[in-house]
């Protein structure tokens, strides 16, 4: 059974489950996280697995317009902020109250910025049912003295929930616009709610499957942005694609690497799923290539922007 292929999806869920519709609260409304509900809206309007209303916890804030974006989302059904000119869909549901926008959830999708997390699973604990199943879509880790910490295991030591991962080349900005991507999720143990998952944020352009590697999945969507600044590094020096090739394949080496180091049940075959090899290419090549882009600089002028002055789109 493949878990990209959603009709599948029904092989895993028994015909009494079906009766209990789980409720999915987002919790982050920057670009992506309006992107992913977006994403999770689409499927609960259809689903029988998921009550159809959507509610996204919004960092209030206030438009140059004076109206708070929580409101401007209920009204427009649009983040004029972070996602201009998308409809979000009629089920999403902003609430700036994160304890309000919780506390029905059966299901969370966790994407805020990673340092915000801390104090987001302080505010949630022991606000949130036991039974609730998260999964974190942000890329990044804990890093001190005594160790590695990954997002997901924070969120689940913090909060004692089961948390899954999804990871991928995934620019939000091409899936609000519908362009065929693919996603990872990363589970341990629990094959039915990686089915769940799949069926939740799967489109027929946004193609989804499950491997049981929740810290290979994780791990990829950290180590390939130290990769990216060493590609980074190769356009401001103007030195080449070979040399970037020769960069993000010694990169992608040195990441199962470590990631084998931290985690030793982390699996190969991870590295060349969307989560792995994928977003490693995304972010070498797409982003930096949209940065010089988006600043009018020659590739080989980005280390020196200040210097070199834009070029006008004249870049050869």
């Amino acid at each position: 059974m493949s878990f990209g292929d959603t009709s599948a999806f029904q092989d895993g869920i028994t015909t009494s489950s079906l009766n209990v519709k789980d409720r999915i609260t987002v919790i982050g409304s920057g670009n992506w996280g309006s992107v992913a509900a977006r994403l999770i809206a689409i499927n609960t309007r259809t689903s029988p697995l998921f009550h159809d209303e959507v509610r996204i916890w919004v960092f209030e804030e206030i438009l140059p317009s004076g109206e708070k974006l929580t409101n401007a989302i209920n009204k427009y059904k649009e983040n004029k902020k972070y996602l201009p000119g998308v409809n979000l869909g009629p089920n999403v549901v902003a609430d700036p109250d994160i304890r309000s926008a919780v506390k029905d959830a059966t299901m969370l999708v966790f994407v805020t910025p990673h340092q915000f997390i801390e104090g987001i699973c302080k505010d949630l604990k022991g606000k949130i049912k036991p039974s609730v199943k998260g999964i974190s879509l942000i890329k990044g880790m804990e890093v001190k003295e005594s160790g590695v910490t990954l997002i997901s295991n924070k969120i689940r030591k913090s909060l004692g929930i089961e948390c899954s991962v999804l990871m991928g080349a995934n620019i939000a900005n091409e899936i609000a616009e519908e362009m065929f991507s693919e996603a990872t999720v990363g589970y341990k143990g629990n094959k039915t709610i990686a089915q769940k998952w799949v069926q939740l944020f799967s489109t027929p352009y946004f193609s989804v499957t499950a491997v049981p590697d929740v810290e290979g999945v994780e791990i990829c969507g950290t180590l390939k942005n130290v990769v990216a600044i060493a590609a980074g590094l190769v356009d401001g020096l103007g030195m080449g694609s070979n040399t970037k090739a020769a960069i993000m394949r010694i990169g992608l080496k040195e990441m199962r690497y470590l990631a084998r180091l931290l985690f030793p049940t982390v699996n190969d075959t991870t590295f060349f799923e969307s989560c792995g090899v994928a977003d490693l290419i995304t972010t070498c090549l797409l982003e930096t290539l949209a940065w010089t882009k988006e600043n009018g600089l020659c590739p080989s002028s980005k280390i020196n922007a200040f210097h070199n002055g834009p070029c006008n789109g004249n870049c050869r």
